[in-house]
């Protein structure tokens, strides 16, 4: 070969990406919906696909899609094997939690079954530790198994009762917000008491009981004790003599870790069943003791769900100022010019001098006020249990005008192109006049109408007791939709983007495209949802009668934390910087972290508090049952 010759140069391209034998190829669509996009993980019995959902075009919702191939000769394990798949889409179905995926769809083809679930971001807790090569830190150990003990919880507190039976790091996703994500219950049980099963659960993890088919909930506080074990020495515990934790205590393998925490998991890890915690509760309140939440990492949010550090520290803040009424003050106050205005059970609305708490008049009207008032221009409008909503002048106290209702008026006004629109318990939403008091048009519902109206551009969302939320035309009282929660709506709405935010005596907050009335997601609680929504960057404050302040997301509806008080909350928040406000029927006033759902403070008064605060100039004003409206410095 001469110089002038060239030759042929073979270059190796990179492999393609190798498809795993027996998975579906991407783009596959399943029950003509559901895309498939790549694999995410193969198992022995099938796979767990990343898919997109086609029924909603203008967006790419992505779900995860759980495979099960079901091609054992054995026919009994090919029952078995249903039986557990069946099983997993049943329990995720009825178990509501933030920290459980959600499902959305179950269903077979040929011999394949697939549970279409929410798509969890983040890695696996083993995975990471892998990789570190050192155990986590006692900080962000403890707020985990906080956040394990409150799903924990949820489960066992399910009528009835469900065991998850393999708790384990390859079964918790850490999400990019510090979150963990309880994955695979395609073991988890029923539990029904003195029922006896095979040995079922992964080795090293599982109590001794469970190794003699016996699952009852304490197994799972064992299982959560493993875990926290292993997170903490970096010692897995499948790769030693099972029962053997006490041969590994935990701060031979990491100084770091207190006495006191130490001593908590170890009692979780007892072999004797009757030795350990009798509940996940208690030991929760185990783990909040050993580590309090001042030492806790501060990037991962907290959760108070089981109300083991929930409450706030002792009654620190003084008023500023008290006024005594004559009767229970129900109504929220409002601010205008430094005067501050309040209705009352003793038939007045009032004004006060907001700094000094000083009286500057009153105004009587011939029944108790529940309303808010609302400041217009030169007047307040106040509704009363006497039928009628008022304008009263700012500057003198007396009245302008009075419009009379069918029933009492229970709903505060809002304002809109000169117009009041409220609700009345005769069933209606008026449209009044502000300057003549005469009515433009009213809007009959079947139930009392005692939500405030949300005035969104030109759109009227409102709640009635009837059990629906409707949206209605602004100028004439059309009803654009209505969306049936199949229980009273007392909660006014609050707006986030293109979602309406509403609670319900369902024990849902509902949020709903603001176009169309589509539910977009609920949020469940244990208790009615009288208390109205707050919105402050992207989470959504609210209470619930079961006792507890919620923080949602708002684009998902997710839960970040949930604080307890010792009593229903019909109060609404009241959001100033990273500090919420929410009165209690505990009698209490409480200050609540916005980030991590810790109390700051409290303030107790001598009676229910379903007032809602106001937050003006470094103070937080309420009204209390107990007769007094209270200033209280921030």
């Amino acid at each position: 070969m001469s110089e002038l010759d060239t030759r042929r140069i073979t270059v190796e391209e990179p492999p393609a990406t190798v498809q795993p034998e027996g998975t579906l190829p991407p783009h596959t669509v399943l029950q003509g919906r559901y895309e498939i996009l790549s694999v995410q993980g193969v198992g022995g019995m099938g796979a767990v696909y990343r898919a997109r959902d086609l029924r909603f075009a203008a967006v790419d919702k992505i779900v995860a899609v759980k495979e099960m191939t079901n091609t054992a000769p054995d026919p009994r394990l090919r029952r078995i094997s249903i039986q557990n798949f069946e099983r997993e889409a049943n329990i995720l179905a009825s178990v509501s939690h933030p920290a459980i995926p959600k499902i959305f769809d179950y269903f077979s083809e040929g011999n394949r079954s697939y549970l279409v679930m929410e798509f969890i971001e983040g890695r696996n807790l083993e995975t990471i530790l892998d990789e570190r090569k050192q155990p986590f830190s006692p900080e962000e150990v403890v707020e985990w198994g906080l956040q394990l003990c409150d799903v924990l919880a949820t489960l066992h507190s399910h009528q009835p009762p469900v065991i998850f039976r393999d708790m384990k790091p390859g079964n918790l996703i850490l999400q990019p917000d510090g979150r963990l994500m309880l994955i695979d219950f395609g073991i988890a049980k029923v539990f029904e008491h003195g029922q006896r099963g095979t040995m079922i659960g992964t080795e090293g993890y599982s109590p001794p009981e469970q190794y003699r088919g016996i699952a009852e909930p304490r197994g799972d506080i064992y299982a959560l004790g493993a875990t926290l074990h292993h997170l903490l020495t970096g010692r897995d515990p499948r790769l030693e003599p099972p029962f053997t934790f006490h041969e590994r205590p935990i701060r031979l393998f990491n100084p770091n870790v207190s006495k006191e925490l130490e001593a908590a998991i170890m009692k979780a890890l007892a072999y004797d069943i009757q030795d350990r915690y009798s509940s996940v509760v208690e030991f929760a309140a185990a783990l909040s003791k050993a580590m309090p939440r001042t030492r806790r990492a501060t990037g991962v949010i907290a959760t108070a769900g089981l109300g083991t550090a929930a409450f706030a520290g002792p009654q620190d803040v003084e008023p500023l100022w008290t006024f005594k009424c004559e009767d229970e003050v129900r109504s929220s106050p409002r601010i205008a010019d430094g005067v501050l205005y309040i209705g009352c059970y003793d038939n007045n609305l009032y004004a006060l001098d907001a700094r000094t708490g000083d009286f500057r008049w009153k105004y009587a009207t011939e029944g108790g006020i529940a309303s808010t008032p609302c400041i217009y221009r030169d007047r307040v409008l106040i509704g009363s249990e006497d039928g009628h909503l008022y304008a009263i002048s700012r500057r003198t106290g007396h009245m302008i005008w009075k419009c009379a209702t069918g029933g009492p008026v229970r709903s505060s006004a809002r304002v809109a192109y000169e117009h009041a629109f409220i609700g009345s318990d005769d069933g209606c939403l008026y449209a009044i006049n502000t300057q003549s008091g005469r009515v433009l048009w009213k809007f009959q519902t079947a139930g009392p109408v005692r939500s405030t109206p949300l005035l969104v551009e030109e759109t009227v969302y409102v709640g009635s007791d009837d059990g629906y939320i409707y949206a209605l035309e602004m100028r004439g009282g059309k009803i654009k939709w209505k969306y049936d929660t199949h229980r009273r709506v007392t909660s006014s709405p609050a707006i986030e983007g293109n979602l309406v935010l509403v609670g319900s005596a369902d024990g849902h907050l509902y949020g709903l495209n603001a176009r169309s009335g589509w539910p977009v997601w609920r949020f469940r609680t244990k208790g009615y949802v009288f208390s109205s929504p707050r919105v402050q960057e992207g989470t959504v404050f609210v209470g619930s009668a079961d006792g507890f302040l919620y923080a949602i997301e708002a684009e998902s509806g997710r839960q970040r934390w949930k604080y307890e008080t010792e009593g229903a909350v019909t109060s609404s928040p009241a959001v100033d910087g990273d500090l919420v406000f929410v009165g209690s029927n505990d009698k209490a006033l409480h200050a609540v972290d916005a980030n991590r759902g810790t109390g700051v403070w409290r303030y107790t008064t001598e009676g229910p508090i379903p007032s809602s605060p106001l937050v003006y100039d470094h103070t937080v004003y309420i009204g209390s049952t107990d007769h007094r409206v209270y200033a209280l410095p921030i």
